[in-house]
């Protein structure tokens, strides 16, 4: 039976590439790909057919963007079997001492809240199908980057809720949190670009390093770390627990 995937976050940097992953997979694997933009979503439909592919246009942090995604692939292919939980936003940077309360709440709003209510959507599919939960995390979630508060604070908080997922649904849908590593992607260049300006200048250095000695990764990368387990699962001992894209357990 041809699996059905709901994938946030799908039309640019590791989102893309995981979409592109999951779609040559194989000739049966459909996909629900959640984007604020619907150009990148068009030419998935474009290149792999309105038969495989449902675009939902929308902002994760409405609720109704969750909805829309879970009832499309239900009403479409009568299931859900993964979802992978990747748009997130690193806005706001800078110092908690100059933390604005409300960038925070919009920032916890995409990166954690919207996770819960795709979470909880879709629950009741996933449990049918003996499902997966992939949720995409970050290294911020258990180290200190400077700036990072707020995004590594919601991270934080994804790690606890997988974790918590798992424990509630053990022995029925399958949840893990992976962090990508430091790829090449739209945020890198912001924090080039933009978001350095608010860190200390030896925390921004990594970055700066990183690109000009080409060593981001590609985001195919992590994108077939993520495509694989939502193919294929885990092994129960994986199960609930932070992982970094490159651990041994995966090799």
């Amino acid at each position: 039976m041809a699996q059905v995937f709901i994938l946030t976050g799908a039309s640019k940097g590791i989102g893309a590439a995981i979409a592109e992953y999951i779609l040559s997979a194989n000739t049966t694997t459909k996909l629900v790909a959640v984007a604020r933009s619907s150009t990148q979503l068009d030419a998935l439909i474009e290149k792999y057919g309105s038969d495989r592919v449902i675009a939902i246009v929308g902002d994760v942090s409405d609720e109704s963007t969750s909805q829309r995604a879970v009832l499309g692939a239900v009403e479409k292919w009568g299931r859900v079997d993964s979802i992978i939980a990747n748009a997130g936003v690193l806005d706001p940077v800078g110092p908690v001492s100059k933390s604005d309360v409300t960038s925070w709440k919009k920032l916890f709003d995409i990166n954690l809240f919207a996770v819960v209510d795709l979470i909880a959507k879709s629950l009741p599919e996933l449990r049918k199908s003996h499902g997966r939960i992939i949720a995409v995390s970050s290294g911020a979630s258990t180290k200190s980057y400077d700036g990072w508060s707020a995004y590594g604070a919601s991270k934080a908080a994804l790690n606890h809720l997988i974790q918590s997922v798992a424990e509630e649904e053990k022995g029925v849908v399958s949840a893990i949190s992976i962090a990508p590593g430091v790829v090449d992607t739209d945020m890198q260049v912001d924090i080039r670009q933009k978001f350095g300006a608010n860190m200390k200048p030896e925390a921004l250095k990594r970055f700066t390093d990183l690109h000009s000695k080409g060593e981001l990764l590609p985001a195919s990368v992590p994108a077939a770390v993520y495509g694989k387990l939502a193919l294929n699962g885990w092994d129960s001992e994986l199960n609930g627990k932070y992982w970094r894209y490159n651990d041994e357990v995966f090799k």
